[in-house]
């Protein structure tokens, strides 16, 4: 555990104008100083050696007199009981040290040993339908079972229903916040942050306590949730909104973007089926999809029915027609002629059903017009 004096001096790193967490991290990796109180102790010459560190920043870090502020954020941080968690700390999160701008500190209450587990990020929309919620805590019952943890951003919807689905399945989350470690938004997820604390999670933030969470915070946030993670699975996503800005920083962060797909003309699900489409995201019908990606170590997991053909699509949203086409199926695949005469429909009739039980994830095709459940 760091001594009080560093985070102190980090705090203040913090608090000088022009210098950020980029500038930060080459400060403490870069200087040869021995701790962070020895960077303000520094001389300009010997700043100067440190690339990107440019004058006026210098000249900022060389005059800094505001420590009382960064004794009052010290303060208030053992006020709310909560622990700090520097870049340079062994518990840090090691995939986050790697981003462009990694958080040089993380406010955080839980358990710190959580942070160095394998995660994956899951994220969507705030205003999910049934067949997202259902998605998320099909995938997110899927990742637990495999030792993985979710990492998410504690918002209503799909982040807090993954939450949820993690601590229902006996696994870990961490929930990244965009406002301090002490104002906990949406205020309705008050009790959610308590039980992902007793049940051996954590919830982080990089920013001091007292933070509002303001619009602009939440970019930054979900930066965070896509660093620490291995890849990220959207499950709902219109065009435009936070997760699809989660998506993006995860393709800058050289991450794997899986996307649930979505039925044709589905608002909610737009976003999934765009990334899909561009090339930006990979369409996943089953968790091997995502293991076979991310290529960390899990558990086995008996307990785990994605990989179960038989079941995979009544978990699905599907109308009576879908149905009765899913249910002729057994463990091989079948010929679409072969289909035709089970279901007792002509081949023309069959396309569009079958296009869409692709995209809803239920059945996947081979090669020469071979159907197979997912």
């Amino acid at each position: 555990m760091k001594q009080r004096s560093h985070y102190r001096a980090l705090i203040a790193l913090m608090l000088v104008p022009g210098l950020g967490n980029q500038r930060s991290k080459m400060l403490i990796q870069k200087s040869g100083a021995n701790s962070a109180e020895e960077i303000f102790e520094m001389k300009p010459s010997q700043l100067m050696k440190v690339d990107g560190i440019g004058d006026q920043v210098i000249k900022n870090l060389l005059a800094f007199k505001n420590w009382h502020e960064a004794d009052r954020i010290l303060e208030r941080t053992e006020k709310c009981n909560a622990s700090l968690l520097s870049i340079d700390d062994d518990a840090y999160p090691e995939l986050l040290k790697h981003i462009y701008d990694p958080p040089v500190l993380l406010w955080y209450k839980g358990d710190r040993d959580v942070f160095r587990t394998n995660g994956v990020a899951v994220v969507g929309t705030r205003n999910p339908g049934k067949y997202g919620l259902k998605q998320t805590e099909r995938w997110g019952a899927a990742l637990v079972n495999y030792g993985l943890t979710i990492n998410s951003g504690l918002a209503y919807g799909v982040d807090t229903k993954a939450h949820q689905t993690a601590l229902k399945s006996g696994g870990k989350t961490i929930a990244i916040l965009g406002s301090g470690i002490d104002v906990i938004y949406p205020s309705k997820n008050t009790s959610l942050v308590k039980e992902i604390i007793e049940l051996g999670g954590a919830v982080a933030s990089e920013y001091p306590p007292g933070t509002a969470p303001d619009a602009v915070n939440f970019p930054g946030r979900n930066r965070i949730v896509s660093g620490m993670s291995h890849g990220i699975l959207v499950v709902e996503s219109g065009i435009k909104g936070g997760s699809m800005i989660t998506a993006r920083y995860a393709l800058d962060q050289n991450r794997e973007v899986f996307v649930v797909p979505h039925p044709l003309n589905h608002v909610r699900g737009e976003g999934c089926n765009y990334l899909i489409r561009t090339g930006q995201g990979k369409l996943v019908q089953s968790i091997d999809h995502i293991l076979e990606e991310i290529s960390v170590e899990t558990i086995d997991s008996p307990s785990s029915d994605m990989g179960k053909k038989p079941q995979q699509w009544t978990l699905l949203e599907l109308t009576d027609s879908e149905k009765k086409l899913c249910s002729i199926f057994n463990d091989e695949p079948i010929h679409i002629d072969k289909i035709s005469e089970l279901v007792g429909e002509p081949v023309y009739k069959l396309h569009s059903v079958m296009l869409e039980l692709e995209m809803k994830g239920a059945i996947k095709q081979r090669a020469g017009k071979y159907f197979e459940l997912c």
